[in-house]
């Protein structure tokens, strides 16, 4: 089966994100708004329960962090995605580094650019239109995070929560 770590920002920024996503993100139906903290894996049933472990404790061995959203940005010329720029804070990262020295399955294929997609799979012409109207909208945003979640794909491509992790002793 097929897992992945996220966590997922304020109802209100998912509100906001979600008022771009129902006309610019083909994957909006799948996964509500998330800062991906680590990319998609498998395991099978013996071996996610010792990821669960791993996520546990690692989890109790972090503090709960600030996420701000400051700005829109795209990963263009690269691809057509637009995004909520998450910034790649303290303690945001070292979230990120743990996971990813925790012997969980999966190496890094791309450079963590902490994000929410917004918009994705648009043509050259309407990457362009979206991101220059959108670019001039403000979206300041910051809040608490304690806590992330471990995902699985379903059968139909779209992700639930498999299991919660709190962060901090508390």
């Amino acid at each position: 089966m097929k897992y992945g770590i996220a966590l997922f920002p304020s109802k209100q920024v998912q509100d906001i994100a979600n008022s771009y996503r129902k006309r610019y993100d083909p994957h909006y139906a799948l996964i509500p708004p998330h800062v991906t903290l680590k990319e998609a894996f498998e395991a099978d049933e013996d071996h996610i329960e010792e990821v669960v472990q791993k996520l546990s404790n690692v989890a109790k061995n972090t503090q709960p962090f600030s996420l701000n959203i400051n700005k829109l940005s795209t990963f263009s010329p690269v691809t057509n995605t637009i995004y909520m720029k998450v910034e790649p804070a303290d303690g945001l990262m070292e979230l990120h580094q743990k996971l990813h020295q925790s012997d969980i399955p999966n190496g890094q294929t791309f450079s963590f650019v902490p994000h929410i997609t917004i918009a994705q799979k648009l043509s050259d012409d309407e990457h362009s239109d979206v991101y220059g109207s959108l670019r001039m909208i403000s979206h300041e945003f910051e809040e608490t995070i304690d806590r992330f979640q471990l995902l699985y794909q379903l059968e139909n491509g779209s992700w639930t929560v498999y299991e919660t992790f709190r962060l901090g002793k508390g």
